[in-house]
């Protein structure tokens, strides 16, 4: 019997606090973990993620204290200097159209994430946005948590608040427009059990191989939508957890690109 959306929430939604490094530790095993950055003129941000990745849990720790093993940056035709900054960091560092290239490229961050995904080994995937402001490594931990301790999830979302930073003006919980007049409203109407997902648009989230490498990924914006109903569809409610990770700061768009945005999230519904 599939939880209703409230039951769902109280059994599938923790805190980042609740998943020490020993705890996962303890669970990892064989399990090879690679996070994924899709990047377009990131040279601001992505240096320091990728550098905070590695020290804390990637090759700067002993390796049996080691969480991540592979971190990949996809440059998704950046014009700056991502690929540079991010290489210079440590990460390995992959062009979009390198990977699987008899494919043509359609541009968009859903491309760069399945390519990412074709570009690593990792038995799990973990997702970071490569503009992030306020990154730290428990945000991979905590969406690692429940895969690695339960193995009936297939897919953990993030939760976080999201001001909206203009400037020296900080609007609390002002960010995520399109999560709150878009696709909130359009899970609540389509497909109600979603409805205690906090922010189903999350660009941070992590997921078994088995269950990306079995979904298609559209090319644009409208990818983090997708990939959760058709995970919700797929394997039931219960496979799918959300971990609160704080609070979220990155570059804003414009009302022109939130509409464009929109318009993808209602095409991919």
């Amino acid at each position: 019997m599939q939880p209703d959306a409230e039951s769902w929430f109280a059994a599938r939604t923790s805190s980042v606090t609740d998943w020490s490094r020993d705890r996962l530790l303890e669970h990892k095993g064989a399990t090879r973990v690679s996070v994924v950055l899709p990047a377009l003129d990131e040279e601001s941000t992505v240096g320091r993620i990728v550098a905070s990745v590695r020290a804390s849990l990637g090759e700067g720790v002993p390796e049996a204290r080691r969480l991540v093993d592979e971190l990949v940056v996809v440059d998704s035709g950046s014009t700056d200097r991502t690929a540079e900054v991010a290489r210079a960091a440590g990460a390995r560092v992959v062009a979009r159209e390198d990977v699987l290239p008899d494919l043509p490229v359609v541009p968009g961050k859903g491309e760069a994430m399945w390519r990412g995904l074709a570009a690593t080994e990792g038995d799990v995937v973990v997702y970071v946005d490569a503009d992030l402001q306020s990154f730290t490594p428990s945000y991979v931990t905590g969406l690692l948590g429940p895969l690695l301790t339960d193995p009936a999830v297939q897919l953990v979302k993030a939760v976080y608040e999201r001001p909206l930073v203009e400037g020296s003006t900080v609007v609390s919980a002002g960010g995520g427009r399109v999560t709150e007049l878009v696709a909130r409203p359009l899970l609540n109407l389509l497909w109600p059990d979603l409805a205690g997902l906090v922010q189903p648009l999350a660009g941070e989230y992590a997921a078994r191989r088995t269950l990306l490498e079995s979904l298609p990924f559209p090319c644009g914006y409208g990818v983090e939508l997708a990939l959760l109903v058709d995970t919700y569809e797929a394997h039931g409610l219960d496979a799918i957890a959300q971990v609160d990770l704080g609070v979220r700061v990155h570059r804003h768009h414009d009302e022109p690109r939130l509409g464009r945005m929109s318009a993808e999230i209602l095409r991919t519904a």
